[in-house]
């Protein structure tokens, strides 16, 4: 295995111009961004990154350039898996793999994509271990495009039991699944990462490694702070637990363009423009402005009581 993957891990945006091509100026902004506020590790071509919405060519090079940028300093994973069909699936994976990337993520719908259960999931995950590099460690991301395709114990199990999985991205967003993924898989190399923020907390002190939900891209550090503080000071770390699964209630108001609107404010880079949110997320959702405002006014108050604290 290469470096650990765990810890505070960021979904990443993927910046567009105005003319709808990748911003790669605004995508170096981000990673800088993104590393400076305590990332541990990032997760380049990913739902939130639209990667149902990018043509492959643009997926490899969106992994190439995060891995080429983060330099070693933390390591990136991606996925960008998305067809139907194994050899398409292959085809992908095996493109991604040679970007240079410290992981590469399987997505679990794509084992079985028309939900034929647990015989189809197993062939085809076994179809594309054998088919990719033995070297390069991998994730297991469920995600929730098209649909959520949670693992069974059984099949979780296997892949810690293989060696070669390093993470799963675990979107079950339930606190009894976390703690018994948690124990199924100890003294593997797989860690359980919780991607959701209402049990964020609970999650890590059940022994989660982390966090990996869509508010990384709002305010990591304080999600990193709750990771590798908490237990110095436990009634600001509940405080903010609360806050940040108050704030993560904003999801589904036009995410990930909403976060791109939070970046346009911090000037990370300059349009907002997505393509898997095509609408105007202003008209649609009222008072979103002031929502913001909110948000960055909760963020600025439990910094500078973190940093009260010492």
């Amino acid at each position: 295995m290469t470096a650990t993957i765990k810890g505070i891990i960021p979904v990443m945006l993927t910046p567009f111009t105005e003319a709808n091509a990748i911003d790669y100026a605004g995508l170096e902004k981000l990673i800088e961004w993104y590393i400076a506020n305590g990332a541990d590790a990032l997760f380049a071509v990913a739902q939130s990154s639209e990667m149902q919405f990018l043509s492959l060519d643009e997926r490899v090079a969106l992994a190439r350039f995060v891995a080429k940028q983060a330099a070693g300093r933390v390591p990136v994973i991606a996925s960008g898996h998305v067809s139907e069909s194994r050899e398409d699936q292959i085809a992908e994976l095996t493109s991604i793999a040679r970007t240079g990337v410290d992981g590469l993520v399987l997505v679990t719908n794509r084992f079985d994509p028309k939900g034929q259960g647990g015989s189809v999931f197993m062939d085809n995950l076994r179809g594309l271990l054998a088919a990719l590099p033995a070297g390069l460690p991998l994730g297991l991301y469920e995600c929730p495009a098209p649909f959520r395709r949670l693992m069974s114990d059984d099949e979780l199990a296997f892949c810690a039991d293989s060696g070669r999985f390093a993470i799963l991205k675990d979107v079950s967003c339930d606190l009894a699944t976390v703690r018994r993924r948690v124990a199924l898989t100890k003294n593997t190399s797989l860690a359980i990462v919780n991607a959701n923020a209402a049990i964020a907390f609970d999650a890590i002190k059940s022994g989660s490694s982390g966090f990996t939900g869509v508010f990384t891209n709002f305010h990591p550090d304080l999600y990193k702070w709750l990771l590798t503080s908490h237990s110095r000071h436990p009634a600001l770390a509940d405080e903010l637990s609360v806050y940040l699964a108050l704030a993560a209630m904003a999801e589904p108001m036009g995410y990930p363009k909403l976060a791109k609107l939070y970046h346009q404010r911090l000037g990370t880079f300059s349009s907002i423009r997505s393509r898997a949110v095509d609408f105007d997320i202003r008209e649609r959702f009222w008072a979103l402005d002031a929502l913001l405002d909110k948000i960055m006014q909760g963020q600025a108050s439990f910094r500078a009581r973190i940093a009260a604290a010492g």
